[in-house]
């Protein structure tokens, strides 16, 4: 198993904060980073990489669709210029070292169209995907597809359907990120919705209830490490939060308090409960 922090509980961006932080995460014990890849020109790969190598770390990349790009518009030109987009996006992953991208990968974070997806909204979805399959393998690059709550998005939101469009796209560089903040909300199982996606969960984010530090709200967690063990996952427990005066991006995460003391507790007691329930539950 692998631990992994985001850097967005630190930095809105990769910058000298999160360097300053990167001594203090390899210390804590964590294995690597996950940090932001929105636009592939805007992505800084030699300084991620480098910065990575430094301190003996790995890097992982969390992306949302900006600027009007998604998989599941009626116009076929939006949809292609969007595959293109994430094409690019996993070349960049790539040459800065990564091997794992992930997040809501299939329309903007926040567009809520006031209806239930439809059936030709699902098969863009799965075309998509699948038109990213020949790039995730030439580059070595992981996709997962992660599932948000209904208020973030109408699209994707419960391990059942997460399951079911990683099935329908089929293709073993294409899975799924299980998130128990947002299967807080939607799943009326936490563990029964891990089993449930199960051999498609390429990625996970070990986030507590309100976000704030693993371990401290009412996530159940011991079902959760059971259900890991029992689906052999032994991939990364990423630890995903928001600092909570971070402009745009702690509103756009609905931060609007002091969770915790600090944002750094989150991390760094995070890591300490996670790794004491792995290996509490022998993963």
């Amino acid at each position: 198993m692998k631990f992994g922090a985001n850097t967005f509980i630190w930095s809105a961006a990769i910058d000298q904060a999160v360097e300053d932080m990167l001594p203090r995460i390899k210390e804590a014990g964590f294995d690597g980073i996950e940090v932001p890849l929105f636009r592939a020109a805007d992505f800084p790969g030699a300084k991620v990489r480098q910065a990575c190598e430094k301190y003996g770390l790995e890097a992982n990349v969390c992306t949302i669709l900006l600027d009007g790009m998604t998989l599941i518009s009626d116009d076929a030109e939006v949809r292609r210029r969007t595959v293109t987009h994430l094409k690019d996006l996993i070349k960049t992953a790539a040459d800065a070292g990564v091997g794992m991208m992930a997040g809501p990968i299939y329309s903007p974070v926040g567009y809520l169209p006031g209806r239930r997806r439809t059936a030709d909204e699902w098969k863009w979805a799965v075309e998509g995907h699948q038109a990213l399959g020949d790039t995730l393998a030439a580059n070595h690059v992981t996709m997962a597809i992660e599932p948000l709550n209904r208020f973030e998005t109408f699209f994707l939101n419960t391990a059942a359907d997460a399951a079911a469009l990683a099935e329908q796209i089929g293709h073993p560089n294409v899975g799924i990120l299980f998130d128990t903040f947002h299967a807080n909300i939607e799943e009326k199982d936490i563990a029964a919705g891990i089993r449930k996606v199960g051999k498609h969960i390429k990625h996970f984010h070990s986030c507590e209830n309100d976000r704030g530090i693993p371990g401290s709200g009412h996530v159940e967690w011991a079902s959760v490490f059971a259900a890991l063990k029992e689906i052999g996952y032994s991939n990364w427990l990423t630890i995903e939060s928001f600092g909570f005066a971070l402009g745009d991006l702690s509103a756009a995460a609905a931060i609007w308090r002091d969770i915790e003391a600090t944002p750094d507790v989150i991390a760094f007691e995070g890591i300490t409960f996670l790794k004491k329930s792995v290996a509490e539950y022998g993963l």
